[in-house]
């Protein structure tokens, strides 16, 4: 029920990939192709107030890309954003945008919070979530799927994992979504800052409270974990906190709408997914791969390399785009085809190498207790009224999506 223009390769000149809107109201498909078969690593020339940036479009450069953290940094920013900006000045303090040795010490302490083992509580609050969720849609009758289902999930899921009460949910939420982008075509960069500004306080506030507490959270773990025999300060916790909320709220959220949307778009999958005829594992990944909600990483090199035959400078930005590499039929068959049966399935959703999302297992688990949910308790999926874009160079997904289930 939205129409996006659809922007042909010839329009390529006057493209700012950095540009929220082009990416919100815009349709790429024909641009990634382009790309992937004539210009494989692209040049998108500086503006008047940002620098230039190299694009990556094809999944065997991506993965290189992404697996060689020490040619391509992280720690100059790894979102256009912070990049373009001049860097992110969290830098080898939080996971994300940290390499080399501190980058494995606190990804081991993290990870030990992220085992299936460890998150089998989390994963059963989130089928339980699911399906009262559900209940109360199929209830109603309509709902807004992105916030009277989709919203109340991971963002659940990650608070439980850092112990944020139940009562500042929904202010978390309302924080993050205002971060990485923007629900309104005239969301202002300042609206960004001051919603990361929040964030960041609100954690440091909570790492204040969380040392020697007594607490079993990821915050208290954190607090009390040495990184290369050296505490986290609080000033860590709250950055890493931060990149966990982010990483762990957003991006499972817009793939659980987009999955829901693709089963609206695609009734022969959605009927194939409700009689059993694939399972939810293989769904999960295409759903991942469809809505690839993340649509780009950034990185800085740090030598003179090359890619793909191409000359990249030292301090060149490079960004790897995930929405066209989870695309190219060089490694997917039929890539413009929703197919919940695909196997193998490469995307590139959760990264790649180093910086592989440390919440991947969490993020599989929920959206495919929504395609379980989905497959158990709805019979049918509707679309009532047009979807809403989020607007934003890195997060790719909507913000509303009104829905009729029954």
């Amino acid at each position: 029920m939205t129409t996006r223009r659809a922007i042909a390769p010839e329009e390529l000149d006057t493209l700012d990939l950095a540009d929220p809107r082009l990416h919100a109201e815009n349709e790429l498909s024909a641009v990634w192709r382009h790309l992937r078969k004539h210009e494989p690593v692209h040049w998108n020339p500086a503006t008047d107030t940002a620098p230039g940036f190299w694009v990556v479009t094809r999944h065997a450069d991506l993965t290189s890309v992404y697996r060689d953290n020490s040619t391509f940094t992280s720690e100059g920013g790894n979102v256009l954003e912070t990049l373009l900006a001049g860097g992110d000045s969290a830098a080898g303090r939080m996971l994300a945008i940290t390499d080399g040795d501190r980058h494995r010490e606190l990804r081991r302490v993290l990870m030990s919070a992220f085992t299936p083992r460890a998150l089998q509580p989390v994963v059963a609050s989130v089928r339980r979530t699911v399906d009262r969720l559900l209940r109360e849609a199929l209830d109603k009758g309509s709902c807004d799927f992105a916030a009277d289902v989709a919203a109340g999930i991971p963002l659940g899921a990650i608070c439980d994992l850092l112990g944020v009460p139940e009562s500042d949910r929904a202010h978390v939420l309302s924080l993050t979504s205002s971060a990485l982008g923007s629900h309104d075509a005239d969301g202002t960069a300042a609206d960004a800052w001051i919603a990361k500004s929040e964030i960041l306080l609100y954690f440091a506030g909570l790492a204040r409270d969380r040392r020697d507490s007594g607490h079993a959270d990821v915050i208290a773990l954190l607090a009390g974990s040495r990184v290369n025999g050296v505490p986290l300060d609080d000033d860590e916790i709250m950055l890493n906190c931060y990149s966990l909320i982010l990483g762990g709220d957003e991006t499972a959220r817009l793939s659980m709408i987009g999955a829901a949307l693709a089963l609206v778009d695609h009734p022969d999958q959605w009927r194939a997914l409700k009689r059993g005829d694939v399972g939810t594992d293989t769904a999960v990944e295409e759903m991942l791969r469809w809505t690839t909600p993340a649509l780009h990483s950034g990185r800085t090199a740090t030598v003179d390399t090359e890619i793909a035959g191409h000359a990249i400078r030292t301090g060149d930005i490079v960004t790897v785009w995930n929405a066209s590499a989870n695309f190219d039929d060089r490694v997917f068959e039929a890539p413009e085809e929703l197919r919940l049966d695909r196997t193998p399935n490469k995307h590139c959703t959760f990264a790649y190498g180093p910086h592989f999302c440390l919440g991947a297992y969490l993020a599989r688990a929920e959206i495919g207790a929504v395609l379980e949910g989905l497959r158990d308790q709805v019979t049918h999926l509707e679309q009532t009224g047009p979807s809403k874009p989020v607007y934003s160079n890195f997060l790719n997904g909507l913000c509303e999506l009104p829905l009729t289930l029954k």
